[in-house]
C-alpha cells in the first residue's frame, strides 16, 4: 500500500500537474486484474483508503485516484462538480490518465474495471464507456442524458439506497436506461440503505452529521455487506473471468 505520483503523466496529458493517488496491492507477485477507484466529495481519506485496501485483499489492484491533488477539496470540489455536469473539464483528463498508468502497471493483467462512490459513482458512470471493463457504481448522480452517456459503456453493477433522499428513483432509471441500450447491468436499491451506506462510519463535520442522518446519509452495516459482494462478483466476473461467489 503507497501514494503514487501520476504528475508526470498528468501534466503531459494537459491534466493536474500534481495529480496522485494511493496503490493497494494484492498479497503476491502478480500480475493482477486492476480497479481504478473514485472517491466522494470529501476527497481521498481513510475511509476511501479502507475501500482500495479491501478490493485489494480481494485480488485487485487498485489505484484510489486523488481527484482533488491540485489543492484539496475546498478549491478543487466546486469545479470538479461543474466538470460532472457538463461532461467536460480536466478531471476526465486526469481519470483517463489513472486508468491508462493503472492498466500498463507491470502488476496488472491490463483488465481494468473502475468504481466509485458518491461523486465518484457519479464520474464512474461517466467513464464506463472510455475503455474500462467493467463498472461499479455506488449511489452516484446520475447524468442529464442518460442513455447518451451510457451509449456503449461496459457491464455496469449499482448499488442506491431506498432512504436516499438524495436520489429518488435513480435506480429504477439507470436500469430503464440500461436496459433500454442493451448493456448488462445489475441495478438494485436496498430499502434500509441510505446514501453514503457502503462507508463504515459517518463522514463530514460532527455538527452536520445528525442532519445528513435525517436526509438519509450514512452507513448501513445491513445492507453493505451483500452490495460489496454484488461488487466483488461483477469484477470477479468480468476482470477474472470466475463465476459470482454466493459468500455474504
Amino acid at each position: 500500500m503507497t501514494n503514487v505520483d501520476l504528475s508526470t503523466e498528468s501534466a503531459a496529458a494537459g491534466g493536474s500537474p500534481a495529480l496522485g493517488g494511493y496503490l493497494a496491492a494484492p498479497p503476491g507477485a502478480g500480475p493482477f486484474p486492476a480497479v481504478l477507484m473514485i472517491h466522494e466529495a470529501f476527497g481521498l481519506n481513510d475511509l476511501v483508503r479502507g475501500h482500495a485496501d479491501r478490493l485489494a485483499r480481494a485480488g485487485y489492484l487498485t489505484l484510489a485516484v486523488d481527484l482533488f491533488s491540485d489543492g484539496g477539496p475546498r478549491r478543487c470540489l466546486v469545479s470538479t462538480m461543474r466538470s460532472m455536469v457538463t461532461g467536460r473539464g480536466r478531471v476526465f483528463t486526469d481519470l483517463a490518465t489513472a486508468r491508462t498508468w493503472l492498466a500498463n502497471s507491470p502488476l496488472s493483467t491490463g483488465k481494468t474495471g473502475v468504481i466509485g462512490f458518491c461523486m465518484g459513482g457519479g464520474f464512474a458512470l461517466l467513464v464506463a464507456r472510455d475503455g474500462f471493463d467493467a463498472a461499479s457504481v455506488n449511489y452516484g448522480r446520475l447524468p442529464r442524458d442518460l442513455e447518451g452517456a451510457l451509449r456503449g459503456a461496459c457491464p455496469i453493477v449499482a448499488n442506491f439506497g431506498g432512504r436516499d433522499t438524495t436520489l429518488k428513483g435513480a435506480a429504477a432509471r439507470l436500469e430503464t436506461a440500461l436496459d433500454n441500450l442493451g448493456i448488462e447491468n445489475s441495478v438494485k436499491e436496498f430499502p434500509t440503505a441510505g446514501h453514503a451506506f457502503l462507508n463504515e462510519k459517518d463522514l463530514g463535520p460532527a455538527v452536520f452529521r445528525p442532519l445528513m442522518r435525517v436526509m438519509g446519509i450514512g452507513p448501513d452495516p445491513e445492507s453493505a455487506p451483500e452490495a460489496w459482494q454484488r461488487i466483488e462478483n461483477h469484477f470477479a466476473r468480468y476482470l477474472k473471468g470466475q463465476p459470482p461467489s454466493t459468500a455474504p
